[in-house]
């Protein structure tokens, strides 16, 4: 009742301010037919001409003259639906519109692939996408976690790797770019991601575009891009609470936990709020997370707080701008270094804990313009600000900041081919102790054209030049192209194959830090080079509709070749000035281990329908991969470092009434190579005591089980109880990194 009396208000207002206008008004909603889900961004035509588009919860309102009207419903993946009404001075009707599915999944609207919108079935290259609905059922308080579950991405203590294109690197250096709203997020100095940092409660879509992206993203998309998209307001107020809190359980090994007084606790909460106020769009978001830890001094306190502004003046046309920001100050303490294998694989080395204060921080000012001819003209900049401080060793205290700033000019010809064509500028300075104060600077340009032939063959083809300075003294220039196609051969099957370079400019980090945590040291390497590469696949997307069913079945083929590739390498680096070897040799060093070659397939499926009439939603994938290192001595064993040969990863969503069950599923075969350095002792020191026992033991690979229930007490309020690692299953991350005990979750979601 409240719902119809707000709106029957809303068309006073409007009319008491209007009346001489003698309009009418049609409002409403859009959805699925089998599913009675919302559909954003459908297409609403007014006898053929101007229109409209649905907002965020589906939801429109059309003004109308009185008169006879034909509204067309369109949306992508959707059969076109069309209404006729006849409608009187200054009146109102209330419209709801389900549409049926023809292909959804398929049919998706990407935008990573070319920086416009786009159906998934038609992009050249693989993209993965990750709806906000699952992100919020698995209950992550840090993306990192998330992203574990896309087929052929693994994230290695906070490394992320596409397709085995990296291995591990401690905090330095990233050949994955993360964008949010298509501006890179990755911290000067280091180049890594803060995942904690990214706004998991504001998201509408994510992205992930795997292989060499540099022609359109610049340094470090060497492996690939990952684009978070975050949410604007519908036409109602939206608001969402989730509080959270869970518990670890024991781990099997009863001795590895032995020190617990109490089961350690995890909890906080997240909020968004959005609206519309007359032109101006608003949201804003929180996010805390208190987290004591399933090992020592291994524990996480964080609070963030970001917001989004967005103004469309009514008197420009074609105009808008806004301002979008993130604010974080976290309390932490990270694990490196287990006491043993046994009874001290969840006790950290006190020589290696490092309790940080950190803050970090960004503001987005933009603006975009579609001018009299449809050009769109956008400018995007972005002020990134990262400071750490170490309680207990101030000289490792660092701080970056770095300005950002990007112009791209888009057409659209009738004919159908898409231009873009784009600027972009880059500052950025370091203070620490750790790698020495420095600044870089970076300035390239891009163009792509993507064009339809036949209605059937999408070919896509761009280029970049960069140029790359470092403290004024190295300076670095370079060319890249990309190049793809992509053929319809039938109603639902698409054939794609591409080609891409990339490169990657070696951090400030990678080249300069020399510090050390416990009886580990990491060395300088000034002389680093860039590293180069390319990526090419050739892949098949089928899409299918089966009764209540629609999805695609995704093969991909795929090689990657990298020149001078960078691999943080553990093992002895004395000094020049000296032939013998001891302890204060040992530690990391980023080198450039010479060439590298991965090949391997991609298998996926995602699909959404019924099985009776009960919806359920699925995604599975596979990836073999073969990581080669080409450099080295010898044929035998010579996988790249820090790799999986096999992972498979799933989710099922099933719906019953008001209860929804979710069973997630990852796989990974063993490790096979680390730096030998890890296993064998140095100088009779063994720098992870027990590490070559444990994985000889434990060498059948790993699989994860996580399950979830949730109960919606009203369309507003929901309560999920949610079990990770359920079969409570111990295994491992990088060396010396055993992942956490089976957790239990209760999570309270109000939605209003």
């Amino acid at each position: 009742m409240l719902k119809y009396l707000t709106v029957l208000l809303l068309l006073l207002a409007i009319f008491t301010n209007q009346a001489s206008s003698q309009e009418s008004y049609v409002y409403g909603t859009v959805s699925d037919s089998i599913s009675n889900e919302s559909l954003p961004g459908v297409n609403i035509l007014v006898d053929s001409s101007a229109g409209i588009a649905t907002d965020g919860q589906g939801k429109y309102l059309l003004k109308l003259i009185p008169g006879n009207h034909e509204i067309t419903y369109s949306y992508i993946g959707y059969k076109t639906r069309k209404q006729r009404i006849q409608i009187t001075e200054s009146d109102s009707l209330e419209i709801h519109i389900r549409l049926q599915s023809t292909a959804l999944l398929l049919d998706m609207a990407v935008v990573s692939a070319g920086k416009y919108a786009q159906r998934i079935s038609d992009v050249t290259v693989s993209i993965e996408v990750m709806k906000p609905a699952f992100i919020q059922n698995i209950n992550t308080p840090s993306l990192e976690s998330a992203l574990n579950y896309v087929p052929g991405l693994d994230i290695l203590d906070g490394q992320a790797s596409i397709r085995g294109g990296s291995g591990y690197s401690y905090g330095a250096g990233s050949r994955v770019m993360l964008l949010i709203d298509d501006l890179p997020i990755l911290a000067e100095g280091t180049e890594e991601v803060k995942w904690n940092f990214l706004p998991v409660e504001n998201i509408d879509q994510l992205e992930i575009l795997k292989g060499a992206s540099s022609a359109l993203y610049g340094s470090s998309a060497l492996n690939g891009v990952i684009n978070i998209r975050t949410a604007w307001p519908g036409i109602d107020p939206a608001t969402t609470v989730s509080l959270y809190s869970g518990v670890y359980s024991k781990p099997i090994r009863k001795e590895l936990s032995w020190w617990w007084d109490t089961h350690p606790i995890f909890g906080g909460f997240q909020f968004t709020h959005s609206r519309k106020i007359n032109d101006i769009d608003l949201v804003v978001g929180a996010n805390a997370l208190s987290n004591t830890g399933y090992r020592t001094d291994n524990f996480d306190e964080q609070v963030r707080v970001n917001a989004k502004f967005r103004h469309r003046p009514k008197n420009i046309k074609g105009l808008s701008y806004g301002l979008n920001t993130n604010l974080q100050w976290q309390y932490t303490s990270d694990f490196f270094l287990w006491m043993d294998a046994d009874s001290g694989a969840f006790m950290q080395n006190p020589l290696t804990v490092t309790p940080t204060t950190g803050k970090r921080f960004n503001v987005d000012p933009w603006i975009t313009y579609f001018d009299k001819h449809q050009n769109k003209h956008s400018l995007l900049t972005r002020y990134y600000n990262v400071s750490n401080n170490f309680k207990d060793d101030p000289d490792k205290n660092n701080a970056s900041q770095s300005y950002y700033g990007e112009y791209q000019f888009q057409k659209q010809f009738e004919n159908g081919l898409n231009w873009i064509v784009g600027l972009v500028g880059k500052y950025g300075s370091t203070v620490a102790n750790l790698y020495g104060d420095h600044s870089s600077s970076n300035i390239a340009a891009f163009t792509q054209l993507d064009y339809k032939f036949f209605s059937r063959l999408s070919a896509s083809l761009g280029v970049r030049w960069e140029y790359h300075t470092l403290d004024n003294s190295e300076q670095e220039s370079g060319t890249v192209v990309r190049a793809g196609l992509n053929y319809q051969a039938a109603q639902k099957t698409f054939v794609r194959a591409s080609f891409g370079q990339g490169y990657r400019f070696p951090s400030i980090a990678e080249k300069y830090t020399a510090t050390q945590l416990g009886s580990v040291k990491i060395f300088p390497n000034p002389d680093l080079r860039s590293e180069t590469g390319w990526s090419t696949e050739l892949g098949i997307k089928q899409g299918f509709t089966i009764r209540n069913w629609s999805g695609y079945v995704d093969v991909a083929a795929f090689w990657t070749e990298y020149d001078d590739m960078i691999e943080f390498i553990f093992g002895a680096y004395p000094s020049d000035t000296s032939d013998i070897i001891t302890i204060e040799d040992i530690g990391f060093k980023s080198l450039n281990i010479g060439d590298a070659r991965i090949t391997g397939i991609d298998i996926g499926v995602s699909g959404t329908g019924l099985i009776r009439k009960t919806p359920v939603t699925l995604f599975a994938g596979y990836t073999y991969m073969n990581p080669v290192d080409l450099s080295s001595d010898t044929l035998e064993n010579n996988i790249l470092k820090y790799r999986y040969r096999h992972s498979f990863k799933s989710d099922i969503d099933i719906e019953v009434r008001k209860f929804s069950f979710g069973l997630s599923t990852i796989y990974r075969s063993f490790m096979e190579r680390i730096d030998e350095a890890f296993e064998e002792p140095i100088i009779g020191t063994e720098i992870f005591p027990g590490l070559k026992s444990y994985r000889q033991e434990n060498n059948s690979g790993d699989i994860i089980f996580d399950f979830r229930i949730s109960y919606a007490f009203t369309h507003s309020t929901s309560l999920s109880f949610i079990a990770k690692n359920i079969l409570n299953n111990e295994y491992m991350g990088r060396p010396g990194d055993i992942q956490p005990p089976r957790s239990f979750t209760l999570q309270f979601l109000l939605d209003l």
